[in-house]
C-alpha cells in the first residue's frame, strides 16, 4: 500500500538509520539522540514493537539500562497516527517492523520530519533482517555500529545465536545471543576463546 505524500512547502525532513549487531550500541544511540531533540524542545514521538518486551512493555531500554518512554504498537501504520504536528519521530527494533515501515519513514520525512530508526541489519545468520535493507537503502544518513567479538576480541558485525532454533525472529539477551566477527560466527561451537 502506497502512502501518498503530502509536500508542506516548509521545513524538510530526512531519515536517519542506526544500525548493527546486537550489543552494539543502537538503542544506546538512538536513546541519545532523541534525549538531545527534547533538550532542544522539539516535539517527539517514539515507537517499538509490541512484541519487544525484553526489559519494559513501554519504554526503550538499552543494555547499559538508559531508557526512554515510548509507544507499543502492533504495526507501522499506526505511526501516522500517532506522529501528528511532531518534530521528530523515534522508532526502535525496525527489524520487526512490517513491510510498511519504509513508506511510513517516507511519508513522515515527506511531511517535513526528522525521523531516526533504529534497528538489527542482519540476523543471526548474517542475512539481512526484515525491512531494514530497504530502510538503509532510502535513509538520508547511515550509522553501522560494531560490538566487539568475544571469542577473539575482533570487531563483531554479527548477533551469533547460541542455541539451536531456526526461526528468525527469537527475543533473548546475552542468555541467547552473543556479538561475533565473520569468522567466529562461522566456525560457531568450535571457535576457541581468548584467554583474558
Amino acid at each position: 500500500m502506497f502512502i501518498e505524500p503530502q509536500f508542506t512547502g516548509e521545513r524538510r525532513g530526512w531519515i536517519e538509520v542506526i544500525c548493527g549487531s546486537m550489543f552494539s550500541g543502537k538503542t544506546e544511540e538512538l536513546i541519545r539522540r532523541l534525549k538531545r531533540v527534547k533538550i532542544a524542545n522539539l516535539k517527539v514521538e517514539i515507537f517499538k514493537p509490541a512484541i519487544d518486551t525484553r526489559y519494559d512493555e513501554e519504554k526503550i531500554v538499552s543494555h547499559d539500562e538508559n531508557k526512554i518512554m515510548s509507544t507499543p504498537i502492533e504495526n507501522s501504520s499506526s505511526i501516522l497516527m500517532y506522529a501528528q504536528d511532531v518534530d521528530v519521530v523515534g522508532i526502535d527494533e525496525a527489524q520487526f517492523f512490517d513491510d510498511q515501515i519504509v513508506s511510513v519513514c517516507e511519508t513522515l520525512a515527506l511531511k517535513g520530519m526528522r525521523v531516526i530508526v533504529a534497528g538489527l541489519d542482519m540476523d543471526f545468520k548474517g542475512r539481512p533482517f526484515g525491512q531494514m535493507p530497504a530502510l538503509l537503502a532510502v535513509a538520508d544518513y547511515i550509522t553501522k555500529l560494531h560490538a566487539i567479538c568475544v571469542v577473539c576480541g575482533n570487531i563483531a558485525h554479527v548477533s551469533y545465536r547460541k542455541i539451536n532454533s531456526g526461526s528468525q525472529v527469537l527475543l533473548g539477551e546475552k542468555d541467547i545471543y552473543e556479538p561475533r566477527c565473520r569468522v567466529c560466527a562461522q566456525l560457531g561451537d568450535k571457535a576457541v576463546k581468548r584467554n583474558p
